[in-house]
């Protein structure tokens, strides 16, 4: 598998995501963030997407979200239970494992995801995360874990013309759970999860400038 190819089809779809404002509908607002969904067009769920305000440098947001083992992400996420290096494919590409708990009262049990991993800088300042999923012969299905598969999705730390100390985040989910879940739970879960991702966010943020 072209690895490095993969990783930039998926920069550019969420490029694209960025940019796209058609048919987006609100499901979810709190102070930190507004969440929006619509269909999907590489699976048969949805596509979420997060866009708030974090009161940081996109610098300091960035370290609380590089994707890399021992990194500030495990500490504050509640979704990101462990996150491993597979293979270091080329520089700022990596295939990883992320390890995700038990959630919804333990309706969904714990998952493991393996994508292709890039990072991008832009010419504008804006620093992005891209992952999709793909297959490595380093790490079959797991024991005790239902693979899930992620669909393009991804961060993007866009600095705020003479905001330094401002942020604005969007983020982008679109992830196959797998398994026999509810409709209903499903639905629920994404909104819930990236509203708890942002007031997450913010507070490690705080913790790391203190």
């Amino acid at each position: 598998m072209d690895y490095v190819a993969v990783a930039n089809a998926t920069a550019d779809k969420l490029l694209v995501y960025s940019e796209d404002q058609s048919g987006w509908k609100l499901c979810k607002k709190t102070d930190d963030v507004s969440i929006c969904w619509r269909p999907s067009s590489e699976f048969s769920g949805n596509i979420y997407k997060g866009e708030g305000i974090v009161h940081a440098s996109p610098d300091h947001v960035w370290q609380c979200l590089n994707p890399e083992p021992g990194g500030l992400r495990t500490k504050w996420d509640k979704n990101v239970q462990h996150f491993d290096v597979i293979e270091a494919v080329a520089e700022n590409v990596s295939v990883c494992r992320t390890v995700t708990p038990s959630a919804a009262m333990k309706i969904i049990s714990p998952r493991d995801f393996v994508d292709v991993v890039l990072v991008k800088q832009y010419e504008n300042g804006t620093l992005t995360s891209n992952a999709a999923n793909v297959q490595h012969s380093d790490c079959p299905p797991q024991p005790g874990f239902v693979r899930g598969f992620n669909h393009p999705c991804g961060c993007f730390c866009v600095p705020i013309p003479r905001e330094p100390e401002k942020t604005q985040l969007l983020c982008f989910f679109q992830t196959d759970l797998s398994g026999y879940l509810p409709q209903s739970v499903v639905d629920s879960f994404f909104p819930y999860t990236m509203s708890q991702f942002y007031s997450n966010l913010k507070k490690a943020v705080k913790v790391l400038e203190s």
